[in-house]
């Protein structure tokens, strides 16, 4: 029979919920290969292994091995994300010389993590994505260019971030500045993701941000105005699968930044589709199918969708390599990974 592994964190999520639609497909348990194991030199998969790879997030070890020994950070400091992408990039490439089928490819999951390239790429295929600021290095640069763009209204974002870590929704023109974002200011000025959104508004704590997640490298986008329902900010993520859009999630919050994890809700997806109208959906549907198919050897991606505020503008937020973790979240009677599972093996 087919041999299925995985490399991720025996203990997050989505390993479970992958290792549980193998067995509902009736094939032999997958071998984990744990992230914390492969970063220190241990087994990897070969040939004859058909390879999801897996978050390497949510676990503190694994996080100060990708950053390696010249970042010292403490669990959920906010800092050494450059450093981290290049240490996932030297892992992927071992896995990737292995000779193992791979259902992500590693230099597909590379530019998805990398805001900048990600939104070129985006772009290149003419998926509609917000206007990005050229690099920005940092708070003054950034108040320069939007500026001269004329924008008083942007997402700043780190390059190499995920989960809405390091974010910002700022506000910014003239002498006022305000942003809504999840960093929280420790007391001696080092940068914490939170659970809890805060709002600043003075413009030395905002420039101490926007300076120091610069280090690693910023993307800077428009702010996309995004469509409303009873009150909540609204987007989706929707889940390509070889190419076809399947699952799919709305997320609705009150607050620039929906990320679930960020305490927002989940929205009603027929609500939303009939607000919008066939014509709006379908042709926000074929950009999520256009955005997948960017990463034409990757099996997955998960999409980042926005309405605009009147329903007929559409954009892309973003594309993320692990983006599947929907639990409950059915198509045709597939959750995310048994759709994904069966998808490999028609494939093979």
């Amino acid at each position: 029979m087919t041999a299925l592994s995985v490399i991720g964190n025996p203990a997050n999520r989505r390993v479970t919920m992958f290792l549980r639609a193998a067995a509902g497909a009736g094939l032999p348990p997958p071998r984990v290969y744990a992230w914390r194991d492969v970063l220190r030199g241990g087994p990897l998969p070969g040939p004859g292994e058909i390879v999801r790879i897996d978050s390497p997030g949510e676990d503190p070890e694994v996080d100060r091995l990708l950053r390696g020994a010249g970042t010292e950070a403490a669990h959920g400091e906010i800092v050494g994300t450059a450093a981290a992408h290049a240490g996932l990039a030297a892992a992927l490439r071992r896995v990737e010389a292995t000779g193992a089928t791979l259902l992500n490819a590693p230099d597909d999951i590379l530019t998805m993590s990398d805001k900048r390239r990600c939104h070129a790429l985006l772009t290149g295929h003419g998926v509609p994505v917000p206007p990005a600021l050229p690099e920005v290095t940092g708070w003054d640069a950034l108040r320069a260019a939007m500026r001269e763009a004329g924008w008083a209204r942007v997402f700043v974002k780190p390059a190499h971030g995920s989960s809405a870590s390091g974010v910002l929704a700022l506000t910014a023109a003239g002498s006022r500045a305000e942003a809504v974002t999840s960093v929280e200011i420790a007391p001696d000025g080092r940068l914490f993701n939170n659970l809890t959104l805060r709002r600043y508004d003075r413009e030395a704590e905002i420039a101490a941000i926007v300076d120091t997640l610069a280090g690693d490298g910023l993307h800077v986008e428009r702010w996309f105005p995004k469509a409303g329902v009873d009150g909540r900010t609204i987007d989706l993520r929707v889940v390509v699968i070889a190419g076809e859009p399947r699952h799919v999630v709305v997320r609705a919050g009150r607050s620039p930044l929906t990320n679930l994890h960020l305490g927002n809700a989940r929205g009603d997806v027929a609500r939303v589709r009939a607000l919008a109208g066939a014509r709006a959906w379908d042709a926000a549907v074929e950009s999520c199918a256009r955005a997948g198919s960017a990463f034409p050897r990757t099996l997955m991606a998960g999409v980042d969708l926005m309405f605009g505020s009147r329903w007929h503008r559409h954009a892309v937020a973003e594309v993320n390599a692990f983006g599947d973790l929907l639990p409950g979240v059915l198509d045709r009677g597939e959750d995310t990974y048994a759709a994904q599972i069966r998808a490999a093996l028609c494939a093979v």
